[in-house]
């Protein structure tokens, strides 16, 4: 029975490392996880696929980064990734109320405020949690910023 249990620790362990653990510690325990129903549009590198737009696994949205890359100041680039993010979500079958998590990466701490100031109320009466940093070397393509996000269905 120990042994047992260390090893369903072992493997709840392993599924920190991501979908792939937690989809082995779901058959160890005789469950099964729905399979990928959707994709987005797929981005491609050199005609490789490089990522897609959106992923929906079960009831849950993956939306990708999302980058502003045209001239503008941060409230303007703002502005342009959250109404790319409600498409995506749309697209997907979900909406910005429905968000559970962002991730805002600003390519100047400096930008914070008024970075606020475009997002603040666009999730609804129930905001997501989110997580907000300021990358190092920029934000890739001249973005200001870069948004992710996880939603329901």
């Amino acid at each position: 029975m120990q042994n047992q249990r260390r090893s369903v620790l072992k493997k709840m362990l392993a599924a920190a490392a991501g979908f792939t653990g937690i989809s082995a510690v779901a058959k160890a325990a005789g469950a099964t996880l729905p399979a990928t129903t959707e994709n987005g549009n797929v981005v491609y590198d050199q005609e490789v696929p490089l990522f897609s737009s959106f992923k929906v696994h079960g009831n849950t949205v993956y939306i990708a980064g999302i980058g502003a890359h045209f001239d503008g100041d941060i409230k303007a680039h703002t502005d342009h990734v959250l109404k790319e993010m409600e498409a995506q979500l749309k697209k997907a079958g979900s909406s910005m109320d429905k968000v559970l998590k962002v991730s805002v990466f600003l390519h100047d701490l400096n930008d914070y405020k008024a970075m606020n100031e475009v997002y603040r109320g666009r999730f609804g009466s129930n905001p997501p949690v989110r997580t907000t940093v300021a990358v190092y070397g920029g934000v890739p393509g001249d973005s200001l910023v870069e948004m992710d996000c996880i939603a329901s269905l």
